[in-house]
């Protein structure tokens, strides 16, 4: 048997990869359900024990990820024209940052506005979450700076602080790229390594089922309390405010100012929105949203900048939705009244605020700080959340998909407008980076 045939019988089949990842999805809420409803804690704790596990592992390759991708992104756009291009290459990415943000945030608004979530309900937070939320640290305007510098460079990587890690890896990205051949040789380095990360991702996500699997069938096992049923207004505001930006904004932004085709953006990026959607983390599926980005067109130079930065601070789901919905919910569960006045604040908090969130803790920073800015007594947002708390994880899963929708959707827009979408590789069916990987782990 020849080496070459050895290799194509070890690789995967895509094919029979992506059931087996559709079959997880199915089985994981099978043994979700039946643990939710014959109480079986062991199961839901090996559900629980798998999903965080394979998280986990995608996580690890998070930071080290973005930190070679910017530094080695920032040093390739050098070849797209030089530092004046650069700087207008992002001075776009934050204008359209805030311009997505705008539109999240009044859809969020008027969904909160028709649906009037929280309205008549009279229901007791858990004590247990009302005491964890308490203890959490609640969002100021004092993170934009408290949040962004690290006290040094380990303690951002070892306390796994993305945005810290973001902004040391723009400093020392802009360092290297003003030495030029002096730093080669450490730009060489991170080119390295930014190819072992990715190998070793490649193996991580061989193991992508068994994670589905555990994933979407912890979060089963964790709905259906007493809570459920009175927030249904809740999720469903949460979501239909979600799916208009998702579906609606989204493809009319890709198709008149990207001249790309929503179908075509979808086929090429439902690999990732469906990670995203049971991964709950948009740090997680930042090697799929980066992959997808480069597929749609984008120079590689440019997504490596871009992508990693969009993961910390663009989350239109849980930075501009969310925290508006959120703040109609708990001004409704306790009488509170919003005017014109609170709403624009609402707008304001939205679009120059979503900076100081990160990760996967960005709903929480947001709507704690929307709510301080329109004057809600601290007790009152605690005992709110509490009781939203209760559904978070279900909530979390579409706020997250359309954090990184928006994610890939703003760097193909910005491309464009700059005349670097490759639109041959925009063409080409593309395969996702799951198949890809396993084809050459």
């Amino acid at each position: 048997m020849s080496t070459t045939a050895g290799r194509s019988r070890l690789r995967f089949n895509p094919k029979l990869f992506a059931i087996a990842v559709i079959a997880s999805l199915v089985l994981g809420a099978l043994l979700g359900y039946v643990a939710k409803q014959t109480g079986a804690d062991w199961l839901a704790t090996t559900l629980d024990t798998i999903g965080s596990t394979f998280t986990k592992l995608l996580t690890f390759t998070v930071l080290p990820l973005i930190f070679t991708a910017i530094v080695v992104g920032i040093n390739s756009l050098r070849g797209l024209g030089g530092g004046r291009v650069a700087a207008r290459l992002g001075g776009k990415t934050a204008l359209w940052f805030a311009i997505t943000s705008l539109i999240a945030v009044a859809i969020g608004l008027a969904v909160g506005s028709l649906v009037q979530p929280g309205r008549g309900l009279v229901i007791e937070p858990d004590p247990e979450k009302l005491q964890s939320i308490g203890e959490k640290t609640q969002g100021s305007w004092l993170d934009l700076i408290t949040g962004l510098v690290p006290s040094n460079l380990i303690s951002a990587f070892a306390e796994g602080e993305t945005l810290q890690v973001v902004f040391v890896a723009l400093i020392i990205g802009a360092a290297t790229y003003s030495l030029g051949e002096k730093a080669a040789p450490f730009v060489d380095f991170n080119k390295a390594a930014f190819e072992v990360i990715q190998r070793v991702l490649g193996w991580i996500i061989r193991l992508a089922p068994i994670g589905t699997l555990g994933l979407i069938g912890n979060a089963v096992a964790s709905y259906g309390n007493e809570f459920f049923a009175p927030l249904l207004k809740l999720i469903g505001s949460t979501y239909v405010a979600c799916a208009l930006v998702l579906f609606v904004v989204y493809p009319v932004l890709l198709a008149l100012v990207a001249k790309v085709s929503p179908v075509r953006f979808f086929a090429k990026s439902w690999n990732v929105l469906q990670f995203a959607f049971v991964s709950r983390s948009s740090s997680a599926s930042l090697p799929l949203t980066r992959q997808t980005t480069e597929d749609l067109g984008v120079p590689a130079s440019y997504a490596n900048f871009a992508v990693p930065l969009a993961t910390t601070t663009k989350m239109d789901g849980c930075a501009a939705i969310y925290p508006a919905v959120g703040s109609i919910f708990i001004a409704n569960l306790f009488g509170i009244s919003l005017g014109p006045v609170q709403y624009l604040t609402i707008v304001a908090v939205a679009v120059f605020g979503s900076i100081a969130t990160a990760g996967v803790t960005g709903w929480f920073t947001m709507l704690t700080l929307t709510t301080a800015a329109l004057g809600f007594p601290a007790e009152v947002v605690a005992t709110g959340i509490a009781i939203a708390y209760a559904v978070d994880p279900i909530m979390d899963m579409m706020r997250t998909a359309t954090n990184v929708a928006g994610q890939i959707v703003v760097p193909t827009v910005v491309a464009r407008s700059e005349g670097l979408l490759d639109d041959e590789v925009l063409a080409k069916p593309s395969t996702p980076l799951v198949d890809r990987e396993l084809a050459n782990a």
